[in-house]
């Protein structure tokens, strides 16, 4: 494939960046309206987005430099490689600095957490698959020997050296398969959004989806460095999932659980004719026609 995008003069592009780059820029944006559909002020979720950039690229990055510190302070200028460096772990190291600098910047800022969370559940989704694109192209998270046609083979020696992705050999593109699983959910999450009845559904579902798609993918991937729980029967990544799976499925019971018993009165009163319930109004003339 092809970990370098293309050349500006001595200066490379890496594919990898340039994809996931790509995905920031249509999630930021696509944030911006999956918000003002959800009931949002889209200001403060644009802020949010950039605050758990960032957070996530120094998170990951910290993490590097502290396993490899002794390396570094023998050869400083390996630092500026870091950034070609890709592993699980730091991918984990990310998404838990993202997400806890969101939750705190939501809390300053009084944003509601479900609402929040279901605005950018479709945009997160949509993030993750053109970064799984750019795995493809840099061989990143490759996949096993294959014999299936639409097997994958990498020849360019920056993918062994960046990636330790094997050179000359056919491999599942489980990278294409996540990114098409992740693509698949971001239509569906943005398709149910306008609809969904309590906050915190798609935030529910977005896990309950994310964590699927890595569990079956993980399927496909090589096992090297991404290590192993309960003797071999689950890798690193696919326990993550299983965590997100029943972390999505406790949301949705909880959201349930405290809309039983006031979801009617929440709806507007246009939804409410829609579905052939009484509006308050209604229900108030109703009551004092039986007290008279």
């Amino acid at each position: 494939m092809h970990p370098v995008l293309f050349h500006i003069g001595s200066i490379l592009i890496p594919a990898y960046g340039a994809l996931a780059a790509l995905g920031v820029l249509l999630a930021l944006f696509l944030a911006q309206r999956t918000a003002r559909i959800a009931g949002v002020d889209a200001g403060p979720v644009w802020n949010l987005c950039i605050v758990a950039l960032f957070a996530a690229l120094l998170g990951q990055r910290l993490l590097l430099v502290a396993l490899n510190w002794n390396d570094l302070l023998k050869h400083p200028s390996w630092v500026f490689g870091l950034g070609m460096v890709h592993h699980p772990l730091l991918g984990a190291a990310g998404a838990l600095a993202g997400a806890g600098s969101a939750l705190l910047y939501a809390r300053w800022k009084r944003l509601p957490l479900g609402t929040t969370a279901d605005a950018l559940a479709a945009p997160l989704a949509l993030g993750l698959a053109f970064e799984q694109l750019g795995a493809l192209l840099a061989g990143s998270g490759y996949g096993t020997e294959a014999t299936v046609r639409w097997a994958v083979t990498y020849t360019n020696p920056l993918a062994a050296r960046w990636s330790g992705t094997p050179l000359g050999i056919p491999l599942h593109p489980v990278q294409a398969y996540a990114a098409l699983a992740f693509l698949t959910l971001s239509i569906l999450l943005l398709a149910i959004l306008p609809g969904r009845r309590q906050e915190g559904d798609l935030a529910g579902l977005f896990l309950l989806g994310a964590g699927v798609s890595v569990f079956l993918t993980e399927l496909w991937r090589d096992p090297e460095g991404r290590g192993t729980l309960l003797g071999g029967a689950l890798d690193g990544p696919q326990a993550a999932a299983v965590l997100l799976v029943l972390a999505g499925g406790l949301v949705l019971r909880e959201r349930k659980t405290k809309g039983q018993g006031s979801r009617s009165p929440t709806l507007s009163p246009e939804r409410r004719r829609k579905d052939g319930a009484p509006t308050v109004e209604e229900s108030q003339a109703k009551n004092e026609a039986v007290n008279d």
